[in-house]
């Protein structure tokens, strides 16, 4: 990979990662190769002056957070075709970064210039928000985009957690849910908060939505995995008169009204994550990540 300009996202509010950044700037510049660096808080109007301003769009942004670092990143530059190289510096599970050896003692650059990677790709989920005027009419008042979910709650202010949302898959009434919420989850995403709400992990490379209710009134409402060329129409239960709201990635979006309903598709342009060839593997993360088992011959050989 031939570099010549590259944008570091760091997280904000962490001097960790912001350390890591001025760093990660003077490796670079080492190597003759133009970097700029900005905090996590910013927005998709921010990024596009940025990207003016200097009248060129980089190659690569590295990011150096965790993983709520990067969703925030890869949301905001949906619309820019630009792999997303991910470092774990300060953050928690860390599922979509890679280890922050590699930036530390900067063999990343090596592995880069040799190309001893793979550009991984990850469905992004695509939510429009739909309002009904005069009964028939119809109109798009939002449209988000999401890595891992969006995922359905009740109005903070109302009295009671509990609300009723109905769904569609391929135009097709299939569910009422009466709980806490409703989660529809990304491969990707389903490590995240589907997962913590008892849904199943599901491979990053397999093309699939997870349809998870959160804490379900009924024990008939379970976990589905859908094909990702299905459309899913979320709309509130018009005789429960209760408004939900509507989240994405962990940040809140609207409120969805009784005249509004959201319908999610697979996005149109996939996230670029680079995967170096000798970083852990997937089944490795979860077994360090989630505290399985793993090998038990390997670690009883070496408790001998």
């Amino acid at each position: 990979m031939k570099l010549s300009l590259v944008l570091i996202i760091y997280r904000s509010n962490s001097f960790i990662a912001e350390e890591a950044s001025i760093f990660c700037v003077n490796v670079l510049k080492d190597k003759n190769i133009k970097s700029y660096r900005i905090d996590s808080d910013f927005d998709k109007n921010k990024i596009e002056k940025y990207f003016f301003d200097l009248a060129s769009v980089p190659q690569l942004v590295i990011v150096l957070g965790g993983d709520g670092t990067v969703l925030k990143s890869a949301n905001e530059l949906v619309n820019y075709d630009i792999p997303l190289l991910s470092f774990n510096i300060g953050g928690n599970l860390g599922f979509l970064t890679q280890e922050k050896e590699y930036l530390f003692n900067q063999s990343f650059i090596e592995i880069l210039k040799k190309e001893e990677f793979i550009i991984d790709l990850r469905n992004r989920l695509h939510c429009d928000v739909y309002r009904t005027e005069n009964n028939t009419e119809r109109k798009i008042i939002k449209s988000y985009d999401a890595l891992n979910d969006f995922y359905f709650k009740s109005v903070e202010e109302d009295i009671s957690p509990t609300n009723q949302i109905q769904i569609e898959i391929d135009n097709e009434k299939v569910n009422e849910y009466k709980g806490d919420g409703l989660i529809i989850s990304s491969s990707t995403g389903s490590t995240a908060y589907s997962m913590a709400a008892g849904g199943p992990i599901v491979h990053p490379s397999i093309n699939a939505f997870i349809i998870n209710p959160i804490c379900p009134m009924s024990l008939a409402s379970r976990p589905i995995i859908i094909p990702d060329t299905s459309k899913v129409n979320i709309r509130a239960v018009k005789k429960n008169k209760r408004e939900i709201k509507l989240w994405k990635d962990g940040s809140k979006c609207m409120t969805i009204k009784q005249s509004d309903y959201c319908e999610i598709k697979k996005g149109e342009t996939p996230c670029k994550m680079i995967k170096f060839h000798k970083s852990i593997s997937y089944y490795n993360t979860l077994i360090k990540k989630l505290e399985w088992k793993g090998d038990l011959s390997l670690k009883n050989k070496s408790s001998t």
